[in-house]
């Protein structure tokens, strides 16, 4: 009989809340600082997207569009375009702008009634995740989950495994005592590489994507309930 759930691991960018349009925006935004003739429109991020982490998307853009700047000068310059975006993107989401997606709160409030341990693995920046919670939840979000497993704790960005073990191994539990929420195939191949059960809420520059190892694919978590995905979890 399976280990029964002991604690929901959420990804953020598009699971937590649809962040990408800020995300998108930040990044044409420091590029146009920059004078850097390079515009991100949504059919060219979404293709962007398959690459987990800022600093590797901008990198992976630049080797496929404007290979003249590939060099030892790329690096510095990267490091500057993250850094600016990632201050207008926590700006932006600290005024509020982004709200958590349908379901969120509640399921969060659910599993913490019922002593779950909450926590999070993501490719994004510590900074990005407190930014949200400061303007999605009015600050609570920072007391909502045991650990937070960010850029900053595994470099080596989804679809490696990295991040859930980091998670795994702060909680303390087996990874089949877990479940991981998310919103795209990286997300989903990271998870079940860790050997953690993972279902899909799909975003909106994720829909229609392969999720294939996912237990189960939701529009979004509007009508999913801790009973719902205990049910999944049970189910291997």
């Amino acid at each position: 009989m399976a280990d029964p759930v002991r604690a929901l691991i959420f990804d953020v960018d598009g699971t937590l809340a649809e962040t990408e349009e800020a995300h998108r925006d930040a990044f044409n935004r420091a590029f146009a600082e920059a004078g850097l003739p390079w515009v991100w429109d949504r059919v060219l991020y979404r293709q962007l997207l398959a690459v987990s982490g800022g600093k590797e998307r901008i990198r992976a853009f630049v080797a496929r569009h404007d290979p003249a700047r590939l060099g030892p000068q790329l690096d510095p310059m990267v490091q500057r375009l993250h850094a600016r975006k990632t201050a207008l993107y926590t700006a932006a989401v600290r005024r509020g702008g982004v709200p958590l997606r349908p379901g969120v709160a509640r399921l969060i409030a659910e599993a913490r009634a019922a002593g779950l341990a909450l926590a999070v693995a993501t490719t994004t920046t510590r900074a990005n995740v407190e930014a949200l919670f400061d303007g999605s939840t009015a600050g609570a979000g920072h007391g909502w989950f045991a650990t937070l497993a960010c850029a900053e704790d595994a470099p080596a960005k989804k679809p490696d495994p990295l991040v859930y073990r980091v998670v795994l191994e702060r909680l303390g539990l087996p990874a089949a005592a877990c479940l991981a929420l998310e919103d795209s195939p990286n997300g989903v191949r990271a998870a079940a590489a860790a050997g953690v059960p993972v279902v899909v809420s799909e975003s909106v520059y994720t829909a229609g994507d392969d999720f294939t190892g996912a237990r189960a694919v939701f529009p979004d978590f509007a009508e999913v309930t801790l009973d719902t995905l205990r049910g999944l979890h049970a189910a291997g």
